[in-house]
């Protein structure tokens, strides 16, 4: 409502239904269907206010009597699309976060069954090696991952990638062996890794700057969803033996959605100018974020790369080079102090600190975990863009330790058994929450952030690969640990790791709210010279 008579407004053209982008000169939308997927919802007549002069820094047909006047800010805010029409692109590369975390749990309940029926029951070696080996495909497919989309893109790397996850699950659901269900674990792990480093990259960028945090958090959100799925299809292995290979079949299922879904998918309009495909970068940017965004958009991706296929061929040498090496260097760390902080030995061997406690249903306690693990996904959907990467990551790994030293009170000191109970599963669900509101989904927001275009995947490649060893010997060397020392040190040890990373985050990490990526790569590198 305006407050004054004298000013009034001329009406921009409302939106009348489903509106595509203007005349480029593109190619045919037949030439490549997945490009051209306009998606544009109705809105209702723009409403300018225009009780302060100050906020309106250009005048649009100006007349004496101030009259028509638009701002440059409220016409953009009129052509903002929202994230709906990237939502769709985002969910379909997700899934690959889904099978992430539905492989994390699917071993846990039918070990026992698996290990009876394939005949080293009783072995602790080859039972531990069935669920590391993952560990160690996934290795090498985060190694892998960079190389292989700088090459061919992201829609048809992660339609490849998907042949893996398939073909490894099914053979791990037929096995008739232990080398049978190594080989299958080995190739989901190898389909695992690899996704594991492009779905964040992809959607850093196909999102919408200003939604770009939100959307982020939605791998956090399908992996959390996996471990759910996982857990609770677990509980019927009790009562089948058989079980576990029904699980490992559903398992293939996503595998098909993924390299299905996206066949429809775009691609990243990043890669696309960094391939030389002009066009069609511009073709997605107006379809995606809306068509005013085309021109502003393309003149950040030239400041920043080459549009001639030149930047595809980075090599790892580069990441030894300023400012590339600082990036690498806090990718690595993050990684390093996320799974040192104790999230995987909390996530596998949650049922351990419920024993510890007096809590004999670990199943049930596990799936207690997982849903807090979503409902703080949840939280961090709403958070991230609102509070920033920085201090919600802080605040996450303090609330982390906190709740480790919460569990060592508990365990430790002679209290009331029902109290230690209670705060040993406080302190536990506390610590899941705190983690999936910020440390667990940030670090896969932060990273490709503050990664350059040219070297995103490398840098991607790199931190998930220091993820995946430093989560193997996590794995690894728990289960001593505790038994050695006791539960309480081990975690007062995961508490002492989350005020070191809180200390991390806020001397090296920069707020990354609200900024394109090429804004964050020119600020980030001084030197930076304009490429021709």
């Amino acid at each position: 409502m305006l407050a004054t008579a004298t000013l009034s407004y001329r009406w921009i053209t409302p939106f009348s239904g489903i509106r595509t982008a203007p005349p480029l000169t593109t190619p045919s939308p037949s030439a490549n269907p997945s490009l051209y997927r306009p998606l544009r919802l109705p809105t209702s007549s723009p409403q300018i206010d225009c009780t302060n002069k100050s906020q309106l820094p250009e005048v649009i047909n100006s007349t004496s009597d101030n009259r028509d006047l638009v701002t440059k800010e409220e016409i953009n805010q009129n052509d903002d699309v929202g994230s709906l029409p990237a939502f769709p692109h985002i969910l379909v590369a997700s899934m690959s976060n889904f099978l992430f975390g539905f492989h994390i749990g699917v071993m846990n309940g039918p070990i026992l069954s698996i290990a009876k029926e394939l005949g080293f029951e009783g072995n602790s070696i080859l039972e531990g090696f069935v669920v590391s080996i993952f560990i160690a495909g996934a290795f090498l497919g985060s190694v892998g991952a960079g190389y292989v989309v700088d090459k061919l893109g992201f829609r048809r790397t992660l339609q490849v990638d998907t042949l893996p996850l398939i073909l490894g699950a099914i053979l791990s659901a037929q096995a008739n062996s232990l080398d049978q269900l190594l080989w299958g674990r080995f190739f989901v792990g190898l389909g695992i890794g690899a996704n594991a480093v492009l779905v964040p990259i992809y959607i850093s960028e196909v999102a919408p700057t200003k939604y770009r945090g939100s959307l982020g958090s939605v791998c956090q959100i399908g992996t959390c969803m996996g471990i759910i799925a996982s857990l609770c299809l677990g509980v019927f292995s009790e009562t089948d033996p058989h079980w576990w290979r029904t699980m490992l079949y559903i398992a293939s299922v996503p595998g098909f959605i993924i390299a299905s879904g996206m066949q429809f998918a775009v691609d990243s309009p990043r890669w696309l100018c960094k391939a030389g495909r002009l066009n069609d970068a511009k073709q997605v940017i107006a379809n995606l974020w809306g068509p005013s965004e085309v021109e502003k958009s393309i003149e950040e991706f030239q400041s920043v790369l080459k549009n001639d296929g030149g930047d595809l061929d980075s090599s790892w040498s580069e990441l030894l080079e300023e400012p590339h090496s600082r990036v690498a260097f806090i990718g690595g760390s993050l990684f390093v102090l996320q799974q040192f902080a104790g999230i995987n030995a909390v996530l596998y061997f949650s049922t351990l600190t419920f024993k510890d406690a007096g809590i004999t249903n670990g199943a049930l306690a596990s799936l207690y975990v997982g849903l807090t693990n979503f409902a703080g996904a949840l939280c961090a959907l709403y958070l991230v863009d609102r509070e920033g990467r920085q201090k919600l990551i802080i605040g996450s790994y303090l609330g982390m330790a906190i709740s480790m030293f919460l569990v060592v009170y508990a365990i430790s000191f002679p209290i009331d058994e029902e109290l230690r109970s209670n705060l040993s599963i406080l302190g536990t669900i506390l610590y899941m929450l705190t983690f999936a509101i910020g440390a667990g989904p940030v670090t896969g927001v932060i990273i490709p952030e503050l990664s350059s275009s040219r070297t995103r995947g490398k840098i991607m490649s790199f931190s998930f690969s220091v993820h995946w060893v430093c989560n193997f010997l996590v794995g690894l060397f728990f289960l001593e640990l505790t038994e050695k020392f006791g539960v309480a040190p081990v975690y007062g040890s995961f508490g002492a790791v989350s005020i070191l990373a809180a200390l991390f985050s806020y001397s090296f990490l920069v707020e990354t709210k609200g900024r394109s990526l090429e804004e964050i790569e020119l600020s980030l590198n001084s030197n930076f010279a304009k490429r021709d």
